[in-house]
């Protein structure tokens, strides 16, 4: 991409749902799993970036779909991707960025990742940066839970992180591989 160009997008299927990924010059934007309609999610998208993306009609993504594909077929444990942080700022950004210290397979606490980003009274801050990520998946914000180890919520949608829980403790069951793949 040349600095003028829009940002680009594409949905890649995964066992949690369709997962939207948006990439701009610097890397991934964004990129969650999403439930409604493609249209309302590109337009979300385009008003926090100022500007709309368009279809990925090329290879650009494709690094960025083979590794959620490794990932859930259980044979990729972290990501190699760059990430864009103009949408995460402040202490969301030292959040997330503590909660990519979590290693696969294992959770921390709220607490613990406000402690781990320099703000240990900001357990409620934690909650709101993993709510409001960008970077869902990659950045496992779905590792962070409750002081009692309770899983909690996963933008609305507790089944998902459920999976994503036990896919890296080997109690799900990933998904076969694509022939061909």
């Amino acid at each position: 991409m040349t600095p003028s160009d829009p940002p680009r997008y594409r949905v890649h299927p995964s066992p949690v749902g369709d997962i939207l990924i948006v990439a701009a010059d610097d890397g991934i934007v964004t990129l969650h799993p999403f439930d409604g309609p493609l249209g309302g999610e590109l337009e979300r998208v385009g008003l926090r970036l100022r500007a709309h993306p368009v279809p990925d009609d090329g290879p650009a993504l494709d690094d960025v779909a083979l590794q959620l594909d490794e990932y859930f077929e259980g044979r990729r444990r972290e990501f190699d991707l760059p990430l864009d942080w103009r949408l995460v700022r402040g202490f969301t950004r030292a959040a997330l960025q503590a909660v990519r210290d979590i290693p696969y397979g294992e959770t921390a606490s709220y607490g613990e990742v406000a402690i781990a980003a320099g703000v240990p009274r900001a357990a409620r801050a934690v909650g709101t940066a993993c709510a409001t990520t960008p970077f869902s998946v990659v950045v496992p914000v779905h590792r962070v839970v409750r002081a009692d180890g309770s899983l909690g919520e996963y933008g609305g949608r507790p089944e998902v992180k459920r999976y994503l829980v036990e896919l890296e403790q080997g109690l799900a069951i990933p998904p076969a591989p694509v022939a061909g793949v």
